[in-house]
């Protein structure tokens, strides 16, 4: 029998960070089959890809009471997203770690919905798990998911790597690795 955990919501200004609901998964099947969300990744996603992708992060967080939750906006329940934690693949090279990773809809970039929901699961990471570092990682040509990195007081390791799950010569292959511990995480916060 499976121990019950809670299953955590976190309340932002303007954000829901929770676990997924059925009324999700359209919107984030849309999301994944969008050319411009899925700009740094290998390909577009069907629906049906989309949805044990979904499937799974429900299940993660059902087990672990943290992931990638899905975010909505408080004003009117609207699903944006996912933004969260996870822990690393074990095939990557810096594992174990947990990584923080953010997919947004395009229509809702720029309005530092991101920024916001981020900063929530970094407060969570340090302060509800005690982690003592989360790491994020994207291809190199990736600049805009870096501005946010770095926004967020992350720094870059300069120790690039190869995505396991990508052959080497693929165009999103070779990927930088940020991490922010929890001393600087709480020097950003104080300052």
């Amino acid at each position: 029998m499976r121990e019950n955990k809670i299953i955590n919501t976190i309340e932002t200004e303007r954000l829901y960070l929770r676990q997924w609901q059925a009324s999700d998964f359209t919107p984030f099947a849309e999301m994944n089959a969008n050319s411009r969300v899925m700009e740094y990744f290998p390909k577009l996603l069907t629906t049906s890809m989309s949805n044990t992708i979904a499937k799974k992060c429900q299940s993660l967080i059902d087990d672990n009471g943290w992931g990638f939750w899905a975010v909505s906006l408080k004003e009117t329940d609207a699903f944006i997203g996912m933004v969260g934690l996870n822990h690393a693949h074990a095939d990557m090279q810096f594992s174990p770690a947990v990584e923080i990773a953010w997919r947004l809809h395009n229509d809702y970039w720029g309005l530092g919905y991101a920024m916001e929901a981020a900063r929530a699961s970094l407060n969570f990471a340090f302060d509800a798990l005690g982690l003592d570092e989360v790491v994020a990682f994207t291809a190199v040509i990736n600049r805009r998911s870096q501005l946010v990195m770095e926004r967020l007081g992350m720094t870059n390791t300069q120790e690039d790597f190869f995505h396991p799950m990508l052959e080497s010569n693929h165009r999103l292959a070779e990927h930088v690795l940020y991490k922010i511990s929890r001393q600087q995480w709480q020097d950003t916060v104080l300052t």
